[in-house]
């Protein structure tokens, strides 16, 4: 059995993007089954300061996998096996 890809969003609150992608980062786990984390940047200085610009920032497998363009093929594309 092939191992759980895990899924972060990097976000943060107020942002419509973000939303944008959770919601969609929800349905496809749904049918692709993924673990999926949501860390809001504003709660670490340090990711505040890697991504303040460039949320929504996502990483599969510790893998940045798309910054600020969401795309749900280049997405499902950078998941294991994808």
């Amino acid at each position: 059995m092939p191992e759980t890809a895990q899924v972060i969003l990097y976000s943060r609150d107020g942002c419509h993007l973000c939303e944008e992608v959770r919601t969609q980062l929800e349905t496809l786990r749904e049918e692709h089954g993924f673990m999926l984390t949501e860390v809001n940047i504003d709660r670490d200085a340090r990711l505040r300061e890697r991504y303040d610009h460039d949320v929504p920032v996502v990483t599969v497998n510790g893998v940045e996998a798309l910054r600020h363009h969401w795309s749900p093929r280049s997405f499902l594309e950078a998941l294991p096996g994808g």
